[in-house]
């Protein structure tokens, strides 16, 4: 049974599977999209949707204040690359601050040729990447 069980496994032990989604949120925040597969994705939205959230509040609260240093604290427990947590705080963060969530759209690509998993791109809502 798996009653109450929240997460997927993705094949991977712990420490592997929180390594790889802070490893795609990472990318994810540095280029504004992201091709995966569709479990990996739908993984990686709460993951990275959490992130963008504490980011609002911590730039909400103002810079130099307590709580603004609270947050980018917390965000560096799971995104090590200070690059990205910059970009997070600056571009990022304030472009979603009148949006009260779903900050990320999931379009599924199609099949893989190799293996036939189903592909999904990840991107933030509001980017100006164009898939084609």
């Amino acid at each position: 049974m798996r009653h109450r069980v929240a997460h997927r496994k993705l094949g991977r032990v712990t420490e592997h599977r929180i390594a790889m989604l802070r490893n795609q949120a990472s990318a994810l925040l540095l280029h504004e999209h992201l091709t995966t597969t569709v479990p990996r994705a739908k993984e990686l939205r709460p993951f990275v949707e959490r992130l963008i959230t504490v980011a609002k509040r911590g730039v909400a609260s103002g810079e130099g204040n307590v709580k603004a240093l609270n947050a980018r604290r917390l965000v560096m427990q799971d995104l090590q690359d200070r690059a990205v947590v910059h970009k997070l705080f600056e571009t990022i963060a304030p472009r979603f601050e009148a949006r009260p969530g779903g900050y990320t759209r999931i379009l599924r690509l199609g099949a893989r040729r190799g293996d036939a998993a189903e592909l999904a791109q990840v991107e933030l809502v509001g980017s100006e990447f164009n898939p084609r």
